[in-house]
């Protein structure tokens, strides 16, 4: 993508959990809870995972507001491990209402293309449906971003409610 085209974000909700279409799991990927909460390990994911995207408008932010973001109670993260190594992961946000937010979700770029998306993105809405009190799943994706991930987010059953264009960046 040209740095002069505009930017579309595309917001995709689920409303039940018998909406989603599950993809088997992918052999080798283990993914489990990061139960203990340090925020250093969330922006060290989220630097891994996002810098191809440019993820960057988190990575300025200082240490107490990495903190205050990443070890709440309303923060979940779980992380996705290739043979020893992180594929991936993502993190829940429960919102008022019953919402839960995919607030962030990726693969490191080594794990992209391997067939892992389909799966780790089953598991987040599982998870997200497995927290107490979720009545929605919701996301957002933008044109920055893996140029399968608007489609893997609709194979697995979720739903385009509202797209948004930006102008294209100065260059």
């Amino acid at each position: 993508m040209s740095e002069r085209e505009p930017v579309t974000t595309y917001y995709l909700e689920m409303q039940s959990p018998g909406d989603l279409r599950g993809k088997a799991p992918a052999p080798g990927l283990e993914v489990v809870e990061a139960e203990i909460r340090e925020f250093r390990f969330n922006r060290y994911l989220y630097q891994l995972v996002g810098e191809p995207w440019q993820w960057v408008d988190r990575l300025a932010l200082p240490d107490e507001d990495w903190k205050q973001y990443a070890e709440r109670d309303a923060l979940r993260t779980w992380v996705a491990y290739y043979r020893g190594s992180i594929a991936g992961y993502y993190e829940l946000e429960q919102q008022a209402d019953g919402n839960v937010q995919i607030a962030y979700f990726g693969l490191a770029p080594r794990f992209v293309g391997m067939g892992f998306g389909g799966y780790l993105l089953t598991h987040a809405l599982q998870s997200a449906w497995d927290w107490a009190g979720t009545r929605r799943v919701w996301v957002h994706t933008c044109t920055l971003d893996h140029p399968g991930a608007l489609n893997n987010y609709r194979a697995r059953g979720m739903r385009v409610y509202r797209t948004e264009q930006e102008p294209a960046p100065a260059g």
